[in-house]
């Protein structure tokens, strides 16, 4: 809310726009995608549908409504309709497929609710619906920033620092997509062991560490953009922590909150061998394994 404020008393009229329309658009999107069902059914997947097709809308707006060159808002509102639909497809085909979201629990959402259970919360479904707000906070300032601040950069032509970030985005896409087929490939061959070839040798999730840099990717070709916003000192450090911030919380969230600590916590339960690969293997960072 800090940070949305401060965008609002920006005085810059394009970015105001482009945060003002997008709060609205977000808070409209999880109010029916994913708190209403989730005060019907006590299930915090649905967030899974209304957080990507949220980054997606920040993506169409870019590209309706940033004042950037109309190529400039291609390529940045693309990478962000991009990551959205891929992701919100995604959860949809393997909802109906599974059941997952519309009939059961993602385990890392019992996770959640057991860790606070075990806390001895006494409002578990409050703080879990704050849970599912806070991501579409996000949606509203810190992740949809970088893009937006793009969107209203009038420089035509791109600067390095952005061909290196649309670079980095690119390049973790290839990760991300190898890591998955990798899995994928081991699972058909043994679905109960430990996923070790290929990238899984040197990181135990290299596919959340890829979508870590995906958004690191986009933080970085922001940066010209950033440098170049026209408003107060006070306000110009404001935007800039909640840009930087992007990076930090993707970290948080795929390492501590729905990521690698949730998904470690079964897989150590369910498959012979993972403690010992977790001893040898890096979390989250790309390593060389240890002997």
């Amino acid at each position: 809310m800090f940070l949305f404020g401060t965008i609002l008393c920006s005085g810059h009229e394009g970015l105001i726009n482009l945060v003002t329309i997008n709060a609205l658009l977000q808070l409209g999107l999880f109010t029916f995608i994913a708190c209403i069902p989730f005060l019907k059914t006590r299930r915090v997947s649905y967030v899974d549908i209304a957080w990507p097709f949220g980054v997606a809308l920040i993506g169409l707006q870019i590209i309706l409504f940033g004042d950037a060159e109309l190529w400039r808002k291609l390529i940045i509102g693309g990478i962000y309709l991009f990551i959205g639909l891929r992701m919100g497809v995604g959860a949809v085909v393997f909802a109906k497929k599974t059941g997952v979201i519309f009939k059961t629990e993602f385990p890392r959402y019992q996770y959640r609710r057991m860790l606070l259970e075990q806390k001895g919360s006494n409002q578990v479904e409050l703080h879990l619906l704050a849970e599912i707000w806070a991501q579409g906070a996000a949606n509203i300032t810190a992740l949809a920033l970088p893009g937006f601040l793009i969107a209203i950069r009038p420089d035509a032509d791109l600067s390095y620092i952005e061909i290196v970030g649309i670079s980095l985005w690119a390049l973790a896409y290839v990760i991300e997509s190898i890591a998955d087929g990798q899995k994928l490939y081991f699972s058909t061959k043994n679905a109960k062991g430990v996923c070790n070839i290929g990238l899984w040798k040197y990181s135990r999730h290299p596919n959340y560490f890829a979508e870590w840099l995906v958004w690191t990717g986009v933080v970085v070709a922001s940066l010209p953009s950033l440098m170049a916003l026209n408003v107060t000192p006070m306000i110009w450090w404001i935007i800039t922590l909640g840009t930087l911030s992007a990076s930090l919380m993707l970290y948080i969230t795929l390492v501590y909150l729905t990521g690698a600590k949730p998904a470690e916590y079964y897989s150590a339960r369910k498959r012979s061998g993972y403690r010992e690969y977790q001893d040898k293997t890096n979390m989250f960072f790309p390593w060389f394994p240890r002997s």
